[in-house]
């Protein structure tokens, strides 16, 4: 299917054939009949693309600082390898779509196949969205009307935030959609308007609204015509949706308001305020967040859980029919809004329109006439073209990959490739990460269906790199497939599904989990140094993880497992390889029983070798991320950071430094292509990993 993608590393906008989506539980699959760009978002990411590396570092200040932060801990070149790949990544454009329902979900309901809807689905022919994302078009209303549905959810939210009341008189700075919509979502609501912007178009346009104006080309201070507006009391409130650097809007907004009114950033502004202005007056200021309530929520958004109306008069969803509600009974007059209508595959010329600026445009649509179903036999799956340059045979290592996010697209795709394995398919949730690697890395094709990678003969190995919660299914297909398997850690995320795993395995092909550390050159040395040593070991892993907020889908039980099993099993693998021994006893010392991202793990070995991880998430992001101290025979070996290792007590090793961080990831992956190739065991037992994973889960509990 045909979709708009955007680099933020070069500014670059293709339209690019990208698989569909597949239906999830709590989504719904829409056939896109319109969408129209929203030209201040777009434009802002299309600026940002075509800026350079210092313009983009001054735009960003706190992701300077965690780069500056990465390059302390981890060294230059693999920061700069982290921030390249990220910012080649595209992302996809547009969130105002219109369309028919194809598929719904399973937990989905009041939504049927055929009906028209609006969403925030992006500019592609399919569109996979969260059902509170969605509503149902009323009869009466266009599509064009309807796709300014989410554009004017946003002017509502602004308004919301102020709180009207009639007979107000309320500024408008930066009459775009968004502004135009303000004007007459606030007149409808019984206020006096003023639009302030220099574009004589939508000035005049304001002006049919029923808003007075301020035209900034002819007038350079909006302050007097505020005053004369207001009656010389001051306005009551400011919403401001321009997009600018400037601090000047909400200096000025400020400066025009009667004491104790209010400002709303709907839109992008500077943030340097003065003090003096809002004290005075005791001005009160909020910035609006998009749609509304449930916005940037995932339980809301990804899983689907609604807030309780009781409570939530108005979330994102009904802020949706709220709008919709207003155009049905011609409350807002949009149809003046368009200035240009193109087709998908005309989309590159649209954008021209918008970020060239040869002429004033507002409402630009993007319509999708033709019926993608009979155009495509396969729309969720791309093809390229593509030659391989490496021999195959029936050892030969060819991977299908399942998950396409930033490890896999930054490490694991590359340490697959460079060892030889043939990339022949990758598999992503909605498209775009597996059409950009599938490109990037000369695979055969990308899909968003992973069944394509069980069922294809020609893939002995598959790698899964997906969330925690789908590894288990994931491993059984395989497993039923009779294909290698290659997941990134965690095996699984509860004792259910280890038990099905380990019922399930027969040993005929590998399961590997990606536990890279014990393959890391530093690590090998440590082995190395103390294999002829017959004393217990004594080992300290100090780990500092850094802070990760709870909502996030690494912390959700259900989902990530928690910490411990999503990353503190890495150490329990690396603790259990040094020492050599069975694991007979662990326990563990937290400070918080909610997430246990800050908590000591003790664990002593068969052989009478101890370990203790410390896994914190309570330090500074300067300080290095991981260290290990290994005690034994009166010798000791520091090792910091997967960087510098350093002996104690030996006569024939002072150190080994490397020039840059290496944890074994590529040794990792070698290993077990290796493996395949030569038809070799697992590079780590099945009994190893099992051991591992179920303590990883225990001490979860």
């Amino acid at each position: 299917m045909k979709q708009v993608l955007q680099s933020l590393k070069n500014g670059k906008t293709e339209i690019a054939e990208v698989p569909a989506p597949l239906v999830s539980s709590s989504t719904l699959l829409i056939s896109t009949k319109k969408t129209l760009i929203s030209a201040g978002t777009e434009k802002m990411l299309v600026d940002f693309g075509k800026s350079n590396y210092f313009q983009k570092a001054k735009k960003q200040p706190d992701k300077l600082k965690a780069v500056i932060d990465k390059i302390k801990t981890d060294g230059l070149q693999p920061t700069i390898e982290t921030v390249l790949n990220k910012l080649d990544q595209p992302i996809p454009m547009g969130y105002c779509n219109v369309g028919k329902v194809r598929e719904v979900g399973s937990n989905v309901q009041g939504f049927s196949i055929g009906d028209r809807v609006v969403s925030n689905g992006n500019h592609a022919e399919v569109v996979k969205v969260s059902k509170n994302l969605c509503a149902k078009i009323p009869d009466n209303v266009t599509d064009d009307q309807a796709s300014f549905t989410i554009i004017g959810a946003i002017a509502l939210q602004g308004i919301r935030l102020i709180k009207p009341t009639l007979g107000e008189a309320i500024v408008v700075t930066g009459l775009g959609l968004i502004g135009l919509i303000t004007i007459q979502l606030l007149k409808a609501s019984g206020c006096r308007v003023l639009g302030i912007d220099y574009d004589q178009k939508k000035l005049s346009l304001a002006k049919k609204f029923g808003a007075e104006v301020v035209d900034l080309s002819k007038v350079s201070d909006p302050l007097k015509s505020a005053e004369n507006f207001s009656r010389g009391f001051g306005v009551d409130g400011v919403i401001i949706t321009a997009s600018t650097d400037s601090n000047l809007p909400i200096h000025q907004a400020a400066n025009m308001l009667r004491k104790r009114g209010r400002i709303i950033l709907v839109g992008v502004a500077g943030m340097n305020m003065s003090r003096d202005d809002f004290y005075k007056k005791e001005i009160s200021f909020q910035v609006s967040s998009s749609y509304g309530p449930g916005r940037y929520d995932p339980n809301y958004e990804e899983k689907g859980h609604d807030y309780p109306l009781a409570f939530v008069r108005w979330t994102e969803q009904r802020n949706f029919e709220a709008i919709l509600d207003m155009i049905s009974m011609g409350n807002l007059n949009l149809d003046p809004l368009i200035s240009h209508s193109y087709e998908i595959s005309e989309a590159l010329d649209a954008y021209k329109v918008i970020f060239e600026e040869r002429e004033s445009t507002l409402g630009v649509l993007i319509n999708y006439s033709k019926n993608i179903d009979s155009n495509h036999k396969n729309i969720n799956t791309t093809r390229f073209n593509k030659s391989s340059t490496i021999e195959e045979n029936n050892n030969t290592c060819v991977v299908g990959f399942i998950g396409s996010g930033n490890y896999a697209s930054s490490v694991l795709i590359p340490a697959f490739r460079s060892s030889g394995a043939i990339l022949n398919t990758v598999s992503s949730n909605n498209g775009v990460s597996g059409f950009y690697v599938g490109r990037k890395y000369r695979f055969s094709k990308t899909t968003t269906d992973n069944n394509q990678i069980f069922s294809d003969e020609r893939n002995n190995a598959v790698v899964i790199a997906t969330r925690h919660n789908t590894h288990s299914d994931l491993i059984i297909n395989a497993l039923n497939s009779n294909k290698n398997i290659f997941v990134e850690k965690p095996l699984c995320i509860t004792m259910k599904e280890l038990e099905n795993i380990k019922r399930n395995y027969e040993g005929n092909s590998i399961l590997m989990v990606g536990f890279n550390r014990r393959f890391s050159p530093h690590v090998k040395k440590i082995k190395s140094l103390i294999s002829g040593m017959s004393g217990p070991k004594s080992m300290v892993i100090t780990v500092n993880a850094g802070f990760i907020p709870e909502d996030h889908w690494t912390q959700d039980p259900e989902i990530g497992g928690g910490r411990i099993i999503g990353e503190a099993c890495h150490f329990i693998d690396l603790l259990r390889y040094i020492a050599d021994s069975k694991i007979i006893e662990y326990k563990k010392i937290s400070i918080d029983s909610k997430t246990e991202d800050t908590v000591s793990i003790q664990i002593k070995f068969h052989n009478g070798s101890i370990g203790t991880i410390h896994y914190f998430s309570n330090g500074s992001k300067t300080f290095p991320k991981e260290r290990l101290d290994v005690f034994v025979d009166g010798k000791v070996l520091q090792l910091d950071n997967f960087r510098k290792l350093k002996g104690f007590g030996f006569s024939n090793f002072k150190r080994m430094n490397l020039f840059r961080q290496n944890k074994g990831q590529q040794e990792c992956v070698e290993a077990f292509v290796r493996a395949i190739e030569n038809n070799t065991d697992s590079p780590i037992s099945f009994e190893e990993i099992y051991e591992v994973s179920k303590i990883a889960i225990e001490l979860s509990s």
